[in-house]
Formats: structure tokens, C-alpha cells, sequence
């Protein structure tokens, strides 16, 4: 019975244990394997350089850029991202008539297609587009937004805000929802004001879910690439090259497969040390009513 209960166990696991290997094990060691060669499918070659890929990536001039603009749109996803999700999230919270409309609402971007919604985003943010028309309407000449240094950035980064903000909110809802109401009523007996009650309950006990959210949002903006290539494809210059992006030019548009490999380690060392860093955090900034 023993080995039968244990045959179950792994029989249950096999399939997700099946999908890391073949999904996630094995691609990873074909990276590092590509990274130690030169493959250009063009020419047909495929040679063993050893570590020249990665000296090659130590002295990349274009890489303090990328890297410069990928902490930028992560900085900027991050802080807007949640800040608006948590305002939108207490904001439904309210036992108001007709909120569930609102919550249908602000999620419903996250299931629209992701090229569909960057491609009308992209139409209304052209010099011509329907922001600059509404600004017109107040007497504001409006930039051309994908096309300026200065604001190329800020428009992709709201454009990918609303895409996912949806998705923050619904489980900073959920978080709300199970806080106490008896913690709300007797800090209100003590005088606390509605930001003391903020600050000491709602946000100590809503912890867990601004760390997970902090993770998911991290590695999520590390990842971006349709939004880049379809409203900039990373320009003007190299003002929202990301590294996935350069990942992409690299492998898929100059054809070195080699040197894109070893940008894909650089980028899951970055995603890895990232994650370990934020889930050290926890003891210092998650409470645990336990």
C-alpha cells in the first residue's frame, strides 16, 4: 500500500514535472550551450568560440543603454503599476450601487489581445492621434509621443500600465476583502484617522499580496517585447531598447544566435537575482499575523 500511495504521488507530479523538464530544463541548457558557440543560420556556421560571446557582451557599448532603459520601464511600470492598482482596488472596494460595472471595467483590458490593444494605443498617441486631438482641444500642442527621447518612454510605459493594471487590482481586492472590518471599527474608536488606519492596518495586512504583485510586475517588465516592437521598435536611438529587445535584434535580426544566448543568461541572472532579493525582503516588509 505503501508503494502504491507513492506511485500515485509521482504519477500526480509527472506531468508538471514532465513540463519543467522539457519546457524549461532543457532550453535552459541549450542557451548556455549556444552561448559558447557562434551560430549564424544565414551563412550556415556553427563554431565553438568558448567565452568570446560573453567577453563580447563585457564590452558591448550599446549594453549600459539597454540596461539604462530596462531599469527605467521597470522603475516606471512598477511604481505606477501598483500604486494605481491599489487606488482603483480600495476604490471598488466600496459597497457603492453599479461597482461591479466599474470592476468589469478597469479589468476588462487585461483580456483584450495584447497586439490589438498596443496597435490602437499606437494610432492614438501618433503626432496626429486622438491625444494630441483632445489636448488640441484645449489650446495644447501635444509632442509626437512614440517619436521624442523624452516622452517615448512614459508612453510605453502607460501603455503597458492600463494593459495589466487590471490584473494588480483584482488581487489587491481580494487582499481588502479579507482584512478584519473589526480591526477598521476599533481603530476608529481609538481616533485613528483613515491614513493611520491605512498605514498600520491595511497595508501590514495586505503585505503578502504587495510582494507578490512587486514579483510578478518585476519580471513582467523584464520581459516586455510586443509593446517595444510594435510602438517604437526601440527607438528613437536606443531610448526604449529593453533587453529583451536587444535580445531580439541580436538572435533574430542580425542572425547571432550566439551572442543572443548569452543575452538570454544575462537576463535570467538579472530575473533571478531580482527575485532572491525581493524574497529576502519579505522579512523585513511582509507581516504575518502568525
Amino acid at each position: 500500500m505503501a508503494r502504491r500511495e507513492s506511485l500515485a504521488g509521482y504519477l500526480f507530479i509527472a506531468p508538471q514535472l514532465i513540463g519543467i523538464v522539457v519546457f524549461v530544463l532543457i532550453p535552459l541548457g541549450l542557451v548556455v550551450y549556444y552561448s559558447l558557440h557562434e551560430w549564424n543560420v544565414l551563412a550556415g556556421t556553427f563554431k565553438f568560440v568558448g567565452p568570446a560571446n560573453y567577453e563580447k557582451l563585457a564590452s558591448d557599448p550599446s549594453l549600459p543603454e539597454v540596461l539604462l532603459a530596462s531599469g527605467l520601464f521597470s522603475a516606471g511600470l512598477v511604481v505606477f503599476n501598483l500604486s494605481l492598482a491599489l487606488l482603483l482596488a480600495i476604490l471598488v472596494n466600496q459597497k457603492l450601487r453599479g461597482i461591479a460595472v466599474f470592476r468589469t471595467l478597469f479589468f476588462s483590458p487585461v483580456v483584450v489581445s495584447l497586439v490589438a490593444w498596443t496597435i490602437v494605443w499606437g494610432f492614438l498617441l501618433q503626432a496626429n492621434g486622438g491625444i494630441n486631438g483632445i489636448l488640441a482641444m484645449f489650446g495644447i500642442t501635444g509632442p509626437n509621443w512614440l517619436r521624442t527621447p523624452a516622452t517615448a518612454m512614459i508612453a510605453v510605459i502607460t501603455v503597458q500600465v492600463f494593459k495589466n493594471v487590471g490584473l494588480n487590482m483584482v488581487l489587491f481586492l481580494a487582499a481588502l476583502q479579507g482584512v478584519p472590518r473589526e480591526l477598521y471599527e476599533a481603530a476608529r474608536v481609538d481616533g485613528a484617522s483613515r491614513f493611520k488606519q491605512f498605514r498600520r492596518i491595511t497595508v501590514p495586512l495586505i503585505s503578502p499580496t504587495i510582494l507578490l504583485t512587486m514579483i510578478i510586475t518585476i519580471v513582467g517588465s523584464l520581459q516586455v517585447f510586443a509593446q517595444i516592437a510594435v510602438l517604437t521598435q526601440g527607438g528613437p536611438g536606443m531610448s526604449t531598447t529593453v533587453l529583451v529587445y536587444y535580445l531580439y535584434q541580436q538572435a533574430f535580426q542580425f542572425h547571432r544566435f550566439g551572442y543572443g544566448s548569452t543575452l538570454a543568461i544575462l537576463l535570467f541572472v538579472i530575473v533571478a537575482v531580482l527575485t532572491f532579493v525581493q524574497w529576502q525582503m519579505r522579512r523585513k516588509l511582509v507581516f504575518y499575523e502568525n
